[in-house]
């Protein structure tokens, strides 16, 4: 390759020009994502004069947890479908599209047919997004191209602008025109990321579009029939009640639940792995544990915190009431901010800095903390809470998060046996959809005259945890077998 050819090519800030296309799909998709989610809750609750379905704050809650829980489940599904029949590219290409059918869906079709539909294709098409993407922006680069670091900033950047922005817009259509009006705008924005990805999508050669390990023809009709009996199964539970929609949340606790303990197992029994690898593996239970407590609470920005907001925040900015969606922009501010301080700290102290048993164990307990900190504006009435104190509070939900997520993703992969490094993965996107699924099912339990209980309660178990795990950090870490 020539000079020229090279400079050429490099026309997104350095990097491979292809980054755009998965850039901008990756943006618009959590824009849409985000944008939806900041309003759904209330959509959910709201009364039908006020455009809302009318349902009850339990049952609301439940369908959100569920919603996000099958988010994180279904990023099994979508790295299963790529490795066994379609490969990466073609995966995401059709979960965006199945993204944008599902915000469609929930714009123009009314009430509870709209929800179903909508969320079953969100759920499945962001799934499919999220577990590909990020693996297609690492084909872009060979392991010593020295340009992968910053292009994987620039992706995450993406994910993080559209998170931020999406609730920002979606909350002030939903405010002046209706619900729907903002879901109509989240559709649209998927659909910018989906042009603009099918644009490009063909520079995207060599492994995006292999299948890593084909499913043999032989075994794709028994596959597709337990698929279907598998659909068959819910759709049925569903129409006769069974499977109500106060329950969803805990269907999907357990449902994350039997798929982490059958993961756990598989691998431990494997012959295939070695005793260092099976000890590493010992090592992650308590981890996975605290994860999913981690998210069972930090989740509640889109349950019992959208309420909070909804119900007892102050928000009057001179005369002019914000969005109730707007808080979930809070979050994604300081995330931008502050990555970049994490990753030159943990940088700077090198060798000196903790181990992964203690930064989860801080994650934890901070997040913990960040609970008890609803504590002194507890019972103040409607309107009462200061935006500055809520916005303060989710400083240390952001704080918590950065000790534990990106750390968990990164050790998922460090931990993991040589035979199982996808399904290591996908144990962490299950701690996860367990606890965001949590996250539905303890919402249910909190009510404005209960408020320092619940907020109470939840913040010394998650510090109790934290501590725990932080006590037993010596051990866990002989186990990890000199991974940090």
């Amino acid at each position: 390759m020539t000079q020229e050819t090279a400079t050429r090519e490099r026309t997104f800030f350095g990097q491979p020009p292809v980054l755009a296309n998965l850039f901008g799909v990756e943006l618009w998709e959590r824009f849409s994502f985000y944008g939806m989610q900041g309003i759904l809750l209330i959509y959910l609750y709201y009364a039908a004069a006020d455009g809302g379905l009318g349902l009850s704050e339990r049952t609301a809650t439940s369908i959100v947890g569920a919603y996000g829980g099958s988010v994180y489940l279904a990023t099994i599904l979508g790295a299963w479908v790529a490795d066994r029949l379609l490969g990466p590219e073609r995966v995401l290409f059709l979960s965006a599209v199945a993204v944008m059918a599902g915000h469609i869906s929930l714009a123009v079709l009314p009430g509870l047919t709209g929800v179903t539909v909508g969320l079953i294709l969100i759920a499945i098409g962001s799934g499919g997004v999220k577990a590909n993407a990020t693996s297609l922006v690492g084909t872009l680069y060979d392991e010593h191209d020295e340009r992968r670091d910053a292009g994987f900033s620039l992706f995450y950047l993406g994910i993080n602008l559209g998170a931020l922005v999406g609730p920002l817009l979606t909350g002030l259509l939903q405010k002046t025109w209706g619900f729907h009006a903002g879901f109509a705008l989240a559709a649209v924005g998927m659909a910018i990321g989906l042009a603009q990805y099918a644009l490009g999508r063909k520079r995207l050669t060599g492994a995006a579009r292999v299948v890593p390990n084909p499913l043999p023809p032989g075994r794709r009709l028994p596959v597709a029939l337990a698929v279907a009996a598998a659909a068959l199964l819910v759709v049925v539970l569903a129409l006769t009640g069974v499977l109500g929609a106060g329950q969803l949340s805990t269907v999907v606790i357990g449902l994350s639940a039997v798929a982490a303990v059958a993961y756990f197992v598989v691998i431990l029994r494997s012959s295939r792995i070695t005793e260092v690898e099976r000890r590493r593996v010992l090592a992650f239970i308590p981890l996975f544990v605290a994860s999913a407590v981690f998210w069972s609470l930090y989740q509640q920005q889109f349950t019992v915190v959208t309420i909070y907001s909804d119900q007892r925040l102050d928000r009057n900015l001179g005369g002019w009431e914000m969005p109730v969606s707007w808080v979930q922009s809070i979050n994604p501010v300081f995330i931008i901010v502050l990555s970049g301080v994490f990753a030159a700290m943990w940088t700077r102290l090198g060798p000196r800095q903790p181990g992964t048993p203690i930064k989860f164990a801080a994650g934890t307990a901070i997040m913990g903390l960040a609970f008890l900190l609803f504590l002194p504006l507890a019972g103040g009435g409607p309107n009462s809470a200061p935006l500055l104190a809520l916005a303060g509070i989710l400083l240390v939900f952001t704080i918590a998060e950065l000790l534990l997520s990106p750390v968990g993703l990164s050790l998922s992969t460090k931990l993991a046996p040589a035979a199982f490094h996808t399904q290591m993965v996908a144990l962490f996107f299950l701690s996860v959809a367990l606890g965001t699924a949590a996250s539905g099912t303890l919402a249910r339990f909190y009510s404005e005259q209960h408020e320092a209980a619940y907020f109470g309660i939840l913040g010394l178990v998650a510090i109790a945890i934290g501590a725990a795990l932080a006590l037993g950090a010596r051990p866990i870490g002989r186990l990890m077998s000199g991974v940090r």
